[in-house]
């Protein structure tokens, strides 16, 4: 394995460098808007005025509950408002709510750190190393040249695929942020090649759909840490089988069709300077040239994948779970001789994605066994059922309050960890189908219409090609859309699947 990491391509050396550096950044709290530092300071230092206060007054508070639901909503309260405000790292909150469950005797270890048992962590965990193995080998990149190469030179087809090339390489690369990062190095030497820059529509357009589909496709395919995490808690609190190949199926008449919407309003919303680039074609032929050769690590990377997404899509014939899978591959590729990765590359991994899903499961856990989550799915979500009369108003209903709740949520994985659970515990005792309200629920969380809302669209915006204004209205168009698409797929296709 030293020969082969010494071996690999400069580029993909740093491309991988260029991946982890981002991830750890958006983890730490450090990568935040360009505009906005003031408003991020005092963010952060109301929240952790909040996180003091809120869990002391509801701890004490003289409310006619039993101490125990009390003191777990005290604790949840801590770290929810930690997560929506940013006050810490997200895993450091997590992980301080569930020692804070055991040391205070709240529940018991096994309880307060259930979720570090759960699948759900360890499911993200092998979407990490699936992402190294497409970095470091060099494979997502040298896909997405091909893919390009193949659609064409002009703006609209090189747009196209941008589009096509993102999502596929969402099966490859399970990390929005990376697949960003991998896509942006290529939209930057197309834009060049325009011999445009910074501000110009095609430098916008590129980069607006580049970044917002990375943080959409993602919950069509259970492949990022959002989709991950709501799948592992549909699963645990809703008791439903969730298959990957069904979630999949389920979405992909909304994954063709966004494709398709995407690249239309991008073409109208952001017109060309100069609508052929005679030039590109040779300018992809370059780049690939410069990568030289398939390599061995490529090809093993490919095979490897191939053989997880095989599984992945026939999971309602065997019914292994898409975590035994996924992690059971990223394990093997950290083999000796037969693996992609080494140890070197474990030792610069970012482990606190997988400690604050690990967390967020745990604090599920804690109110349903606490019973705490009772009460809270009768403050948030009795509300909706008279408004649920039918398939089509229960689709709206659930997914404009999803996209509402998550203006007050940075992260999609706060938004769904806090979410989900209530979710789960509101279908099971109201009769409603658990699997379908999580996944329409987990569908609304990739709509969004400010950069705060996502890493993702905050990695995409520092490169300073669009602005909010920008965001806004892509957003909000797509955001519409969406909710369209899932009017006609959730009455009339689902049924057909068995959703």
């Amino acid at each position: 394995m030293v020969e082969q990491a010494q071996a690999l391509p400069p580029q993909a050396r740093q491309l991988a460098d260029e991946v982890v550096a981002a991830e750890r950044a958006e983890t730490a709290g450090r990568m935040s808007a360009p505009s906005a530092p003031t408003r991020t300071s005092w963010r952060t230092f109301i929240g952790r005025f909040l996180c003091v206060i809120v869990p002391v007054v509801i701890w004490f508070a003289p409310l006619n509950l039993d101490s125990t639901i009390k003191h777990a909503l005290a604790i949840a309260s801590f770290m929810i408002i930690a997560w929506i405000t940013e006050a810490l790292a997200h895993a450091l909150t997590g992980l301080i709510g569930c020692f804070l469950f055991w040391a205070l005797r709240v529940v018991k270890f096994d309880v307060a750190f259930g979720g570090f048992a759960d699948e759900t962590p360890w499911f993200l965990f092998g979407a990490i190393l699936f992402g190294m193995m497409a970095t470091k080998s060099g494979l997502a990149r040298r896909l997405a040249y091909l893919v390009m190469l193949r659609v064409g030179n002009t703006y609209s087809r090189l747009l196209l695929g941008l589009i096509l090339s993102d999502f596929l390489l969402t099966f490859l690369v399970p990390s929005g942020i990376a697949r960003v990062v991998i896509m942006a190095a290529i939209a930057i030497g197309l834009v060049d090649a325009f011999g445009l820059g910074i501000g110009s529509n095609v430098g916008r357009g590129m980069f607006i759909i580049l970044t917002y589909t990375a943080g959409i496709f993602d919950k069509m395919v259970i492949a990022g840490a959002a989709s991950i995490t709501a799948r592992g808690l549909i699963e645990k609190v809703g008791h439903v089988e969730v298959l990957w190949s069904k979630w999949f199926l389920g979405y992909l008449p909304c994954s063709l069709a966004t494709i398709f919407f995407a690249w239309r309003l991008t073409l109208w919303l952001f017109p060309p300077e100069k609508p052929g680039l005679p030039g590109g074609a040779e300018h992809l032929r370059t780049e690939l040239r410069k990568m030289g050769p398939w390599t061995g690590l490529e090809k093993k990377a490919l095979m490897l994948m191939l053989i997880a997404i095989g599984f992945w899509l026939t999971d309602m014939v065997h019914h292994v779970s898409p975590a035994v899978i996924g992690l059971g591959v990223g394990l093997f590729a950290v083999l000796p001789r037969v693996g992609v990765l080494d140890i070197e590359d474990l030792k610069r991994l970012n482990y606190l994605p997988v400690f604050f899903v690990a967390a967020a499961v745990s604090m599920g856990q804690v109110l349903a066994s606490t019973k705490a989550l009772d009460l809270l799915t009768n403050v948030m979500f009795a509300w909706m059922e008279p408004l649920m009369t039918n398939i089509y108003s229960s689709t709206l209903v659930l997914y404009w309050t999803a996209f509402i709740y998550h203006f007050f949520l940075a992260s999609e994985v706060s938004m769904l960890g806090t979410s989900i659970p209530l979710l789960m515990n509101f279908a099971t005792t109201h009769g409603f189908d658990p699997l379908a309200l999580g996944m329409i629920w987990t569908f609304a969380s990739g709509g969004k219409i400010f950069v705060y809302q996502s890493a993702v669209m905050i990695v995409g915006y520092s490169y300073g090609y669009f602005d909010g204004r920008d965001m806004l209205r892509i957003g909000l168009s797509l955001t519409v859309i969406e909710s369209i698409l899932l009017l006609l797929v959730v009455p009339f296709y689902w049924p057909l699947i068995g959703i």
